[in-house]
């Protein structure tokens, strides 16, 4: 890690250089803007100390000089206590705090230790992020390849579009890719355009001078709160065409003019675009511009449904669970052989989205620390065709000979009440003990003995003795 200590003081530099005791930081020592500016440029700076009457040298405003060489960077005004407005101000351009002088070394220090464990905690968390995403994302080549990709353009300020159906997770993938970037500092500003009403789009997302339309007030648009950081513009094929080449012209030129006023305004926003129609259909429609298409499009992720990658499955359904345990107030340990079945056959055109709203429908509906097939909604409950007999041979006997869904191969249509009755058939078949099937269904004695009942299932009379 290098530390800039840019002061006009040398004697205050010969100081912080002959009692700097940080092994892993090495300080370079500037007493000149020219240095200052070259240093600077290098864009290896972790931590700069900035003398305030530097702030403004040669007419550059060397904050944003810094941030602009050195992303991450973090940046801290050394000021006379009778000049704190100018370093206040440096505040709202992306300085972090000011030292008043005199400032001791260890003070220096200890500002450097706390941006050290700030680095590594975030390197931690972008670790977190990875493997969360690995878990979530993965499970598949065409995932694969899509992790890939996403590793790859996360970490620069490159324009994405991400396409695919509704719930997919699109912004949940807008989001880690921002947190894997050298913006996880900044913002990230999520908005629908399609929710916004339309005589509003335009100033929600570019801002407003007061009087430019009646109600109109002198605000910041989502552009401006984002600065710094990114845009995820979900639905962006729901702009309207005026909107659109305010957007292109933001991407060309990284400007912006808020409703009503004449004057630009230069910003720095990451745009990550979403939306769930073919976008190249709209072009060719006339609906969507085609030069704010290509401009969008520098990187694409298209994020396939949920049924086209069944393996993450499982894995988002804990998930959901850990997230919504304070919600609710429920602690879910076990999710019945049923309700797993069905959680797994069920198509979700809603996709994670849908998968999401189900696991907290059941989470609150569970009387217990299991989520059961009577917890789920009833869009689950309904006859289906059993998918796979492999994935079914899991949750029964392991010969193929006893299974009662080896029909499937023809295609027998089952209700989940009818799978559920033969499966405990078999297991009773199988284990011959009321109490040995009870553990092995996961439910409790009289569970089972209600469901003997309400099925009806008296060929195993003969086990119900024991």
């Amino acid at each position: 890690m290098i530390i800039l200590l840019a002061d006009p003081d040398k004697k205050f530099a010969n100081e912080v250089l002959e009692f700097w005791s940080i092994t892993e930081a090495v300080v370079t020592t500037v007493t000149n803007v020219a240095d200052m500016i070259s240093v600077a440029a290098s864009g290896e700076i972790s931590v700069a100390f900035l003398n305030s009457d530097f702030l403004w040298a040669a007419e550059l405003d060397t904050v944003s000089y810094l941030k602009d060489y050195n992303p991450g960077i973090e940046i801290f005004i050394l000021c006379d206590p009778k000049k704190t407005a100018l370093a206040e101000a440096s505040l709202s351009r992306g300085a972090s705090n000011y030292l008043l002088k005199p400032v001791a070394v260890a003070t220096l220090e200890n500002t450097v230790r706390k941006a050290l464990q700030k680095r590594s905690n975030k390197k931690s968390y972008q670790l977190m992020e990875s493997q969360v995403l690995e878990e979530l994302f993965g499970g598949t080549p065409d995932m694969q390849k899509i992790l890939k990709t996403i590793y790859k353009i996360a970490p620069t300020a490159s324009t994405i579009l991400i396409t695919g159906e509704s719930g997919t997770g699109k912004e949940f993938a807008a989001n880690i890719m921002h947190r894997l970037s050298k913006r996880a500092d900044e913002p990230f500003l999520a908005v629908n355009c399609g929710a916004i009403p339309e005589n509003l789009v335009e100033s929600e997302l570019f801002g407003s001078r007061k009087g430019a339309f009646t109600g109109a007030m002198n605000k910041k648009g989502l552009f401006e709160e984002a600065d710094g950081g990114t845009l995820f513009l979900d639905e962006v094929a729901e702009l309207s065409q005026a909107v659109q080449v305010k957007l292109l012209r933001f991407l060309q030129n990284r400007e912006i003019r808020r409703v009503g006023e004449n004057e630009s305004r230069t910003l720095d926003v990451r745009i990550i675009a979403a939306t769930n129609r073919n976008v190249i259909e709209e072009v060719k429609k006339g609906t969507f511009r085609e030069d704010l298409y290509y401009r969008l499009n520098t990187f694409h992720i298209m994020l396939p449904p949920l049924r086209e990658r069944r393996s993450v499955i499982s894995n988002l359904i804990k998930h959901f669970i850990i997230k919504h345990q304070s919600k609710t107030g429920k602690i879910i340990r076990r999710i019945s052989q049923a309700a797993q079945i069905a959680l797994k056959s069920y198509n979700y055109p809603g996709n994670i989205r849908e998968l999401e709203n189900i696991i907290e429908h059941a989470m609150i509906m569970a009387e217990s620390e299991e989520i059961t097939l009577e917890d789920l909604p009833e869009a689950l409950h309904p006859s289906y065709t059993v998918p796979d007999s492999r994935f079914l041979l899991t949750y029964g006997s392991t010969n193929k000979s006893e299974t009662p869904t080896n029909d499937s191969n023809n295609g027998e249509v089952l209700t989940l009440a009818e799978l559920e009755r033969r499966h405990i058939i078999q297991v009773f078949e199988r284990y011959k003990n009321v109490s040995l099937a009870s553990e092995k269904l996961g439910i409790s004695r009289t569970t089972l003995w209600r469901k003997l009942e309400e099925y009806k299932i008296e060929s195993i009379d003969r086990y119900t003795n024991r």
